[in-house]
């Protein structure tokens, strides 16, 4: 009974997710949409190969267009265009060497132990990229269809590059795959994240009211913050292959591809993310008692905590002007450099009461003038153009 209720809690629980994804995907444009239209363009490449040469056609081994046409609705345009031309390179050799062999041995047996071991060495290959593993199975459609014939192998090779035409053309013209806003999410989750953190410790250091664990509670998520940035540095190279040789990328009032603004705000943000880990360690070690940076008393945690809600409103002023659906806010960026102006009287306040605050404590001063520094150098990034 126990496992059937959690198989039953299970199914549940994908079902749930299944039916948000769809909502979502219904609702309006996201990467859930995304992905069903490209399940829908996959699908119609491989109908239309199978209707033109299977259907109509009747061509021997008609199942080869669907097939190689499904699997190129790729990604991107340019990587459909680029593994279209290595699986077609691919099958094209498997099967011709494929038949070569068979025809002078006239023993299917013997050639597949001849020629298997040929195919998948070629198949590493780097030009052949990930595509290498269909001149293995170019040779095998060869060698396990029966007569082998000069006339079927061109026939298989032709129909593998109908399929690959099919596949570029529907990924190329309908709905051509963009990724510039999973990048420019991808960037504000980022931001929204560092945000949310920094404004969790001012509220623990100004209440007074924080300990070990929620200290490294904190510290977690200030490491998982590197793994977002890093989230979006993938995000921008994807965004940047997706407007290859993609015409939607070329139309009239087409969204610019990824360019300086995004490079910079992918700068800034990595900043922030080792910024962000130096202020939660520091406040994990001195909660810790374990570390040598002391407990901070109420004279350095108060103006420490204006200071990080500052950052944080700053940092959430510098997404607006950076990653707004509707390209760059003027009055954002207005508030993001009085909300700078205020970030900088704020450090200059704080550092002046520092000496005082910490003169017995050297690890401790060492410790804050680090952060404080770092914090500088954030803050000016911040409003660079």
């Amino acid at each position: 009974m126990e496992w059937t209720g959690r198989a039953v809690r299970a199914v549940r629980r994908r079902g749930g997710a299944a039916a948000q994804t769809v909502r979502r995907a219904w609702a309006g444009p996201g990467r859930e949409r995304d992905l069903v239209a490209q399940a829908g363009k996959a699908a119609l490449a491989a109908w239309v190969a199978w209707a033109v040469a299977g259907w109509w056609l009747a061509a021997p081994m008609a199942f080869v267009a669907p097939w190689v046409a499904v699997v190129l609705v790729e990604s991107t345009v340019y990587r459909s265009i680029a593994h279209g031309l290595q699986q077609v390179a691919a099958i094209a050799v498997g099967t011709v060497w494929a038949t070569a062999v068979a025809l002078v041995l006239d023993s299917p047996m013997v050639t597949m132990a001849l020629v298997l071991p040929t195919v998948l060495l070629l198949g590493q290959w780097q030009r052949l990229g990930s595509q290498g593993v269909y001149a293995a199975t170019g040779a095998l459609f060869v060698l396990t269809s029966g007569q082998i014939t000069v006339a079927a192998s061109a026939a298989r090779i032709a129909e593998a590059v109908f399929g690959a035409v099919v596949g570029v053309a529907v990924n190329a013209l309908i709905r051509p795959p963009v990724y510039l806003r999973d990048t420019r999410s991808a960037l504000a989750d980022a931001a929204r994240e560092a945000q949310e953190i920094l404004d969790a410790v001012a509220d623990g250091l100004a209440a007074g009211e924080w300990e070990a664990r929620e200290a490294g509670d904190w510290h977690e998520r200030a490491l998982r913050l590197g793994r977002l940035v890093d989230q979006a540095r993938s995000a921008i190279g994807w965004s940047r292959e997706s407007m290859r040789v993609n015409p939607r990328g070329r139309r009239r009032h087409a969204v610019a591809p990824p360019g300086k603004v995004y490079t910079d705000a992918l700068a800034v943000l990595d900043y922030v993310a080792v910024h962000t880990s130096g202020v939660t360690r520091t406040v994990w070690e001195s909660a810790d008692h374990s570390g040598k940076a002391a407990r901070p008393t109420a004279a350095i945690a108060h103006p420490y905590a204006t200071f990080l809600r500052h950052t944080a409103r700053a940092i959430r002023l510098y997404s607006r002007t950076r990653f707004a659906p509707s390209g760059h806010d003027d009055s954002a960026a207005r508030e993001l450099r009085e909300a700078v102006g205020e970030l900088h009287r704020t450090l200059d306040a704080f550092r002046r009461q520092l000496p005082g605050a910490v003169a017995d404590d050297p690890d401790a001063l060492m410790t804050y003038g680090t952060l404080l520094a770092q914090a500088h150098r954030l803050a000016d990034q911040l409003v660079q153009d």
